[in-house]
């Protein structure tokens, strides 16, 4: 099964970059986490570097950098239904992780201006504690990028921007059987990979209050290497300890955005629709230094068939200016699941989720911002029928998915 835990790793890798479907982290600022990433258009600041860097040409003349810590907490996952050909009950850890995030934008270099973000896209985990560890023991993903921009001001309601991704991640799988099985088998890799990618923006102000906005930002293959134990104590001879790898895409999101400032210039609405080209992931294949042609392993280099769909994610956010000191934010989002309920696995039991948001920040002097934000994100109750027929075999009901964030930060220009 360690073909089996390397295809859930990349399911993890694929669904953390893209929490608005599976587990993507897109929130990585205090504005972002606040709005519920409606926040293209209407992106100002430093953490314009990340979110739509050509909006970047647009800030205040001078460097301005913000750092940000967030908390996230991922809920237990109950289920109650069977699989293994066997019917039964369990629910997942709950999680806790502590993400820092750091964005910076330069002055005027002429019509150009720099920025550079370090952010945490994509991690997270999943670990079942009963019967499900025989699929999803543990599934950890971590990942680190760097994203230098550079944009250029086209006239003075037009800008355009483009960057260079570098994504560092690394992962733990591990799945065991019951040690009461006839022939319990115990699987662990660890893997990691430097990849890279890139992102394109653009944002047009055909008024003082209004703001149109696409961003681009490019599939990116993880070229995950590692090592693979498969232990097979019944027949210690045919155990497995060596190279395995796999790629597998993060798939290329397109944002349109539009943003309009009401309210005598207090109130600033914004709408997104992002479209996730989760298309691409058809299959995983993998690679070891031997072939596994024989039982028990000859499955081990049989593709796993994914065949996910594209999905939609749909976004509002409102910001209103209290005073000049204080701001407060809003927002909302529908996010669809790309995964099929045919190709529903216990390392992702992804289902549609609405996410709520709110937010608010302090202005402390003219050069030092400070604020805070929460977002709760649920995940619907996901039911397989036997009608569905999922390739894993299971059926029964997931449950009580969700997540918190709280994302605190400080802005400081200079």
């Amino acid at each position: 099964m360690k073909k089996f835990l390397f295809s859930s790793l990349a399911s993890v890798i694929l669904s953390s970059s893209l929490m608005a479907a599976g587990y993507k982290i897109p929130e990585q600022s205090v504005n972002a986490t606040a709005l519920s990433d409606a926040y293209v258009a209407n992106a100002h600041g430093a953490d314009a570097a990340y979110y739509n860097p050509a909006a970047m040409v647009f800030n205040e003349d001078r460097s301005m950098l913000e750092a940000d810590l967030s908390y996230i907490q991922l809920t237990s996952i109950d289920f109650n239904g069977s699989a293994f050909g066997t019917s039964f009950k369990d629910d997942t850890n709950t999680e806790h992780f502590i993400i820092p995030t750091f964005h910076y934008t330069s002055p005027a270099v002429g019509n150009m201006r720099f920025g550079l973000s370090l952010v945490g896209p994509a991690g997270l985990t999943k670990r079942w504690g009963g019967t499900a560890e025989a699929a999803a023991e543990e599934f950890t993903l971590r990942s680190y990028e760097v994203n230098p921009t550079v944009a250029f001001q086209l006239h003075e309601s037009v800008s355009v921007a483009a960057g260079f991704r570098v994504i560092y991640s690394d992962g733990v799988v591990k799945s065991s059987s019951s040690a009461a099985a006839a022939a319990p088998i115990g699987r662990d890799l660890e893997g990691d990979s430097i990849d890279y990618g890139y992102n394109l923006a653009l944002l047009f102000r055909p008024m003082d209050n209004l703001s149109l906005a696409a961003t681009y930002r490019s599939k990116v293959w993880l070229t995950i290497k590692g090592n693979a134990d498969l232990d097979f104590p019944a027949i210690p001879a045919l155990n497995y300890s060596g190279d395995a790898k796999v790629d597998v895409p993060i798939p290329a999101a397109l944002n349109l955005a539009a943003a309009y400032t009401f309210n005598n210039n207090k109130t600033t609405a914004e709408v997104v629709f992002e479209r996730t080209f989760w298309s691409i992931y058809n299959e995983l294949d993998f690679d070891y230094n031997v072939a596994f042609t024989a039982a028990p392993f000859a499955a081990f280099d049989t593709p796993g068939i994914k065949n996910w769909n594209n999905s939609n994610t749909y976004r509002l956010g409102i910001t209103h200016q209290l005073n000049n000191k204080w701001s407060l934010m809003a927002g909302f989002a529908y996010d669809n699941t790309p995964i099929r309920k045919r190709y529903i696995g216990f390392e992702l039991p992804d289902s549609d989720a609405m996410m709520f948001s709110i937010g608010a920040k302090h202005r402390c002097s003219d050069a030092l911002t400070v604020g805070g934000s929460f977002l709760y994100d649920r995940k619907k109750e996901l039911k397989l029928d036997a009608g569905d027929g999922n390739i894993n075999g299971i059926t029964g009901k997931f449950k009580d998915a969700s997540a918190y964030f709280v994302t605190v930060g400080m802005e400081y220009s200079f």
